[in-house]
């Protein structure tokens, strides 16, 4: 019979719209007292790939991406997307928000998103939260499959994130 035990800790990812450099900065620093220090990241850039929270964030919002230090359970996924919601929610003014976070998990094998909606390649955790299955590791890069939106597929990004599995692979010895 199979036995049960502890989940291996991953590294906590964190992907930010934010209407400005300043709000990506604060976003971050409430991040930052609640999981510890960032590890890496990468510059803010203009998101170009939809027009899509052009109006809600008034004008073209800047993308980045990150890393955190502390490793966390990944039975927390849910309960950190709760808290990235809190968050947007303390940024947003009169209902739009200002930034967006996309909590997740980078692990050796794939990039695992949290997000609140439901889609048939979703899997629910716990109090109306998903995890998607962004991106799998195979061939020597990051994949994506049919859903992964465009920015995660970019060449740029998974260029990124197969350097931070390489960080994460020498760490894991």
């Amino acid at each position: 019979m199979a036995q049960t035990g502890e989940f291996t800790k991953e590294t906590l990812f964190l992907g930010v719209l934010a209407a400005s450099e300043n709000l990506l900065n604060e976003a971050l620093n409430s991040l930052i007292e609640r999981y510890g220090p960032i590890k890496k990241g990468s510059e803010a850039t203009p998101f170009t790939f939809t027009d899509y929270y052009n109006e809600e964030m008034g004008g073209v919002p800047l993308r980045s991406y990150h890393i955190f230090e502390e490793a966390v359970d990944p039975s927390r996924l849910a309960e950190i997307k709760t808290t990235t919601n809190e968050v947007e929610h303390a940024f947003s003014i009169e209902g739009k928000r200002r930034v967006n976070l996309d909590p997740g998990l980078l692990t050796l094998g794939s990039l695992v998103l949290a997000t609140t909606k439901n889609r048939s390649h979703r899997i629910a955790l716990n109090r109306g939260i998903y995890a998607e299955l962004t991106l799998i590791y195979q061939d020597h890069s990051y994949r994506a499959l049919p859903w992964t939106y465009a920015d995660y597929k970019s060449r740029e990004t998974i260029m990124l994130l197969n350097s931070w599995r390489s960080s994460l692979k020498q760490s894991k010895g």
